[in-house]
């Protein structure tokens, strides 16, 4: 591994959607956007539902994730999230018709008797197709 890369690992419970050395990384975080190098100071932080930036032999990707977490060592970067996708997989139209139907069940949900717990899971579920789409354009 070179003086400036880190290696990047993305788990979801299925399966490990992304296991690659790369330049650096931004990510999303309950604190912000973090710019993620090598030699990083040690972190462990909430994962928001957003997109990620990996930045990768002078190219750039995007991958959509869900909530988790987020753990920085000097030369690994390891995100357990429920849900990742690397976004030049997705079909734009699918990603829309996630959103709406995301949407949906939120606003049945919050007009039923749901608990919380499925409510908070429903809430991100639509983050996540948010996520999913943002990323989409910006890797177009």
């Amino acid at each position: 591994m070179a003086e400036t890369e880190i290696r990047l690992e993305i788990v979801t419970p299925d399966s490990t959607v992304y296991s690659e050395i790369v330049d650096h990384v931004i990510v999303p975080t309950a604190n912000g956007k973090i710019d993620l190098w090598q030699h990083h100071a040690p972190l462990i932080d909430r994962l928001e539902p957003s997109d990620i930036k990996v930045l990768k032999e002078g190219k750039v990707e995007y991958l959509a994730v869900g909530a988790g977490f987020v753990e920085v060592y000097a030369e690994k970067v390891s995100i357990i999230t429920d849900q990742a996708i690397l976004v030049d997989e997705d079909n734009y139209e699918e990603i829309e018709e996630a959103i709406k139907r995301a949407e949906v069940a939120l606003e049945e949900a919050k007009s039923s008797n749901i608990d919380e717990a499925q409510l908070q899971l429903l809430e991100a579920a639509a983050k996540f197709e948010h996520a999913r789409k943002i990323a989409k354009g910006k890797s177009s």
